[in-house]
């Protein structure tokens, strides 16, 4: 049960009122507490995100479902041999911020609407966002910037610097080898294999009878 207690958030007209507990699933866990190792900068808890606002509490954690943590200390053991480390910029991700998300970046391709289907995956803690740290915690060069929405964000890298490809394609395998899979549009973004086995994807009406996965969004 949430508690009483509210945070408060208030921007351009809009409130975001966010339980203190945060997490709509009690079986959801800190990341940094399976592997302290992972580095959390999560980029909704500040203003450096294509909103330009905080959409989460100061101090928010990083959480997932047990098995999504699991999942990532294993990537995290697979970079560890090439002296880099994980870093999470988001994971899971209340309903309210998705929708203040989708209305101050309502870039369709990119965004999961939370009025349509079953919404942002990240809002079930399957899926988070994660880029690479070497071993002096430096950002490894990727193809752009966090939520920069644009065609150098697929996840098959257009550009022709060797270093960047390199580092993606070590963060796609090291995701891969542990049960991740990749979001087409963007490259930091990652959903467990087993997702269906958490998201109301049956009550998706644009699913198919096959039930195969829907092209997820951020």
């Amino acid at each position: 049960m949430f508690r009483r207690a509210l945070f408060l958030f208030a921007f351009t007209g809009t409130t975001l009122i966010l339980p203190a507990g945060f997490a709509a699933n009690p079986e959801l866990v800190d990341i940094a507490k399976v592997d302290p190792t992972i580095v959390i900068d999560l980029r909704y808890a500040t203003e450096h995100n294509v909103t330009g606002h905080a959409l989460y509490p100061r101090g928010t954690r990083a959480l997932v479902l047990p098995n999504v943590a699991q999942q990532l200390a294993g990537a995290q053991r697979y970079l560890k041999q090439f002296n880099y480390r994980l870093k999470i910029w988001d994971a899971y991700r209340p309903r309210k911020a998705q929708e203040l998300l989708w209305k101050y970046a309502a870039k369709d391709q990119y965004v999961a609407n939370p009025e349509k289907g079953f919404g942002s995956m990240h809002s079930y803690g399957v899926s988070v966002d994660a880029t690479l740290v070497d071993d002096w915690s430096q950002d490894a060069s990727m193809p752009t910037k966090f939520d920069e929405f644009t065609p150098q964000a697929m996840m098959g890298y257009i550009g022709r610097d060797p270093v960047v490809k390199q580092h993606l394609t070590l963060l796609q395998l090291a995701m891969s080898h542990n049960n991740f899979y990749g979001l087409r549009v963007e490259w930091w973004h990652f959903t467990t294999a087993d997702w269906k086995k958490y998201v109301p994807y049956w009550e998706d009406p644009t699913m198919s009878q096959a039930g195969k996965p829907a092209a997820p969004k951020s």
